[in-house]
């Protein structure tokens, strides 16, 4: 039986995909202009895949686009961070509390717990995070719910790089992370979320002291 090809991704999603891996592991930085020809040329592509993806990533809110400025990396802030964990501190332990309920399973959790470990650099380390916690709330049986956490999962990440950058803490945020998953895998689904909130709300309250009222 002949299998069909895999579809090469379009220039667009190629193009979309290295610039969001630039931000999320800090290569492109908060502010930097993302110059249309200057991507094209280093992607090799055309100027409209890199317009198109430049677009997509101010929809997902990790592109700014200005009239006069162009296209820019968004700028992190307080109040930017206090939205985006507010969200997360509203929904994400709600649906890790549904995983454990619903008894599914939390291996890919587990395994990217062991990417963090293994990490040989900051990016590494901070895509395996990512990882994490989409492998705790992915399985929670309500795909809404899934999906909207999936929406600010990005913002939340370029948070995470910037905090990460100015004041490494991944040693803390590690050591809570197997917390959570051993109190999942307990079956404590209260335990779980509750520490899920904690480690959530501790984090943006460390690194963003203005928003601490969260």
């Amino acid at each position: 039986m002949a299998f069909a090809p895999t579809p090469i991704p379009s220039r667009t999603q190629f193009v979309l995909e290295a610039i969001k891996h630039g931000i999320l592991t800090g290569r492109l930085s908060p502010g930097q202009a993302l110059v249309e020809s200057e991507l094209a040329a280093q992607f090799g592509v055309s100027k409209t895949p890199v317009r198109e993806a430049l677009k997509t990533l101010a929809g997902t809110g990790l592109v700014v686009m200005s009239q006069y400025k162009g296209a820019t990396v968004r700028m992190v802030d307080a109040h930017m961070a206090r939205e985006v964990y507010d969200v997360r501190l509203l929904l994400e332990p709600e649906a890790l509390r549904r995983t454990v309920t619903r008894r599914a399973s939390l291996e890919p959790a587990r395994s990217a717990l062991i990417s963090a470990d293994e990490a040989v650099d900051a990016a590494e380390r901070s895509l395996a995070n990512r990882e994490f916690h989409r492998a705790l709330y992915l399985p929670c049986g309500n795909p809404l719910l899934a999906r909207m956490l999936d929406e600010v999962r990005d913002q939340a990440a370029l948070v995470s790089a910037v905090a990460w950058a100015a004041e490494p803490s991944w040693e803390q945020e590690a050591a809570q992370h197997r917390e959570i998953l051993r109190l999942a895998l307990a079956g404590d689904a209260e335990g779980a979320a509750r520490a899920l909130h904690e480690h959530i709300a501790a984090f943006v309250q460390r690194a963003f002291p203005e928003g601490a009222e969260l």
